[in-house]
């Protein structure tokens, strides 16, 4: 098992109620990837209201991750471009359409007992009852599973051996619990006086251990990582609980905390992206570098907030959660709305948001406190209907099958980047459909994150 150290920056408060003041995503936790384009595929047919059939690749992404290793998804949001060389983020289902999506634990049966979980093809087409499967057909037909599950889908596999494949699968397919993060820390921010103990921090993670590093300067400011037994850590594993230990006359302060591990993701996490690029759910995981981030901030005096966000695609917006650690109420403004906690009680907004909408959304309050989170949010599958305005002004026209007129419908792309092969006799470089080839941007990339 290899262990890295974690990252941390400190900043200085300015006065009581006054904490980190940047621009950040939610909180980190888990493995950040990029992805690469299509490392398995075959052709799918979807059947659009209207009669018209659109062909598509639909196959398994290849993700590298942060810091090292690979990853293996599918995506689950069919209508959506996938950007090329989008960032993607681990993300709880509760923060994607899997959410609000009844069947997202049927998916996760799917990842779990098809290709590559289950890398002998011959049993799996004996399962399926095919005469045989490649790889690329194994990947085209749980796909096609997936997308009918994850977007309600009228597709079929072209080859026939993949659509028996995705036949079996879908019939076969049984609830299954959401698999935990890989690394998550729990809260993500705390805040007290200098001379308490500022926590605990829970670690969850299924990593054998994770190395945890103070900020560079925490020696110079007496800050220490300790814990329960008030013993300094380096190392913790699941479970362990992790406090700040501020020296009494500590200037007021705030620090982010990283702890970093290497382990195989959990199979049926998701992957979302905050360049509006789709939604992808984990096949697959070599030994990979995880992280996480927790805030913590101290004042001697006044109202000492911690305050944390995150997405809710059940209540269709973003959670921001205000805590207060001080001996006063802590009256803050959060988008031209007063609200305020009493000492030692913990509050959660919800913002609501309309379904891909950039959201800038700031906690501001006295002493020039503010704390901004940005990204943007995507808890919808679309259908074609919608899917156009997530498309690029240079994006071709999709492909229509033989005998059928094209419709006018710029349903969104997906699948590989410019060396990824599209589908065979095509006159276009790339196809745009939602869920398979990865869609090049020119002249303009989308800036939306978190």
């Amino acid at each position: 098992m290899t262990l890295a150290c974690g990252l941390a920056a400190a900043g200085v408060l300015s006065g009581a109620g006054t904490a980190l003041a940047d621009d950040r995503p939610q909180t980190q936790n888990g493995a950040t990837a990029t992805i690469n384009g299509l490392k398995a595929y075959g052709e799918a047919v979807i059947h659009e209201d209207g009669g018209t059939d659109l062909r598509v690749p639909a196959g398994l992404f290849d993700m590298s991750v942060d810091g090292g290793g690979t990853l293996q998804t599918y995506c689950v949001d069919l209508h959506n471009p996938t950007q090329r060389d989008a960032k993607y983020q681990e993300t709880p289902w509760s923060g994607t359409s899997l959410g609000t999506n009844v069947n997202a634990g049927r998916i996760r049966w799917i990842l779990q007992n098809s290709y590559p979980q289950v890398n002998d093809l011959d049993a799996l087409a004996r399962k399926a009852g095919a005469t045989g499967l490649t790889e690329q057909d194994a990947a085209a037909g749980t796909q096609v599973a997936i997308w009918r599950y994850s977007d309600a889908a009228k597709v079929d596999a072209v080859d026939p051996q993949a659509e028996k494949l995705a036949d079996y699968l879908e019939k076969s397919a049984s609830p299954s619990a959401e698999p935990r993060a890989s690394l998550t820390l729990d809260p993500p921010a705390v805040s007290g006086r200098p001379g308490d103990l500022l926590g605990p921090v829970t670690v969850h993670t299924d990593a054998a251990g994770v190395i945890v590093s103070p900020p560079a300067d925490a020696a110079a400011q007496g800050m220490r990582i300790i814990d329960r037994t008030g013993k300094v850590i380096t190392s913790a594993h699941d479970g362990s609980q992790l406090y700040f230990d501020v020296p009494e006359g500590a200037p007021d302060a705030a620090v982010q905390v990283g702890v970093q591990a290497s382990t195989t993701v959990p199979v049926g996490r998701a992957f979302a992206s905050e360049s509006r690029s789709q939604t992808q759910i984990l096949a697959g995981s070599s030994e990979s570098t995880v992280s996480a981030t927790v805030d913590a901030s101290w004042a001697a005096e006044g109202a000492v907030p911690a305050v944390s966000a995150r997405k809710n695609c059940a209540k269709g917006g973003v959670d921001v959660t205000v805590a207060d650690k001080g001996d006063e109420p802590f009256t803050f403004d959060l988008m031209g709305t007063s609200h305020t906690v009493a000492p030692g009680k913990i509050e959660t907004i919800t913002v609501p948001l309309k379904e891909d909408q950039s959201y800038d959304v700031t906690v501001t309050g006295p002493n020039g406190f503010t704390q901004r989170f940005t990204g943007v949010l995507d808890c919808a599958t679309q259908g074609p209907a919608t899917a156009a305005s997530a498309q690029t002004l240079s994006e071709p026209t999709p492909i229509t099958l033989p005998g059928e007129a094209p419709t006018g419908t710029d349903l969104a792309a997906t699948g590989g980047s410019a060396l990824t092969p599209v589908i065979t006799g095509a006159a276009i470089g790339l196809v745009v459909i939602g869920g398979a080839v990865l869609v090049i941007l020119r002249g303009r990339e989308n800036k939306a994150g978190e």
